[in-house]
């Protein structure tokens, strides 16, 4: 009962990461101190999906929920959670690189966003 459980927190963990690496760069509009923590789970999301590897997280949802008594999935959490509820059919291997490019272009975006908003507030003002 302890390891569903915990599976399941795991899960929501791993969610919560997701959407971090998706969404976190529009915390460092408000936090600028966000980036120190955003910047390396974006890359290292980005390297997940590019690389087509399994997080960590996976295998020990996996293994928890098999100390449980249920059954574990292959590959990795965006494939199992996400992906068939976004897109109900099999997708090619190629999704992945999709996938990797809408985190890094969210970002640039959000990225570009934030340091020509700093700018604009430190260009020092003209006239009286």
């Amino acid at each position: 009962m302890l390891a569903r459980f915990l599976a399941d927190v795991v899960v929501l963990v791993h969610l919560a990461f997701v959407l971090f690496v998706l969404f976190g760069g529009m915390l460092v509009a408000r936090w600028p101190m966000a980036a120190w923590a955003h910047l390396p789970c974006a890359a290292y999301g980005a390297a997940i999906e590019i690389g087509q590897w399994i997080c960590p997280l996976t295998p020990l949802e996996n293994e928890l929920r098999r100390r449980g008594g249920e059954a574990g999935y292959g590959g990795g959490f965006v494939g199992h959670y996400i992906l068939p509820v976004l897109y109900p059919s099999p997708l090619p291997p190629e999704v992945t690189w999709v996938l990797a490019g809408i985190v890094v272009s969210l970002n640039l975006v959000v990225y570009g966003t934030v340091l020509v908003r700093r700018r604009r507030h430190a260009a020092p003002r003209r006239g009286g």
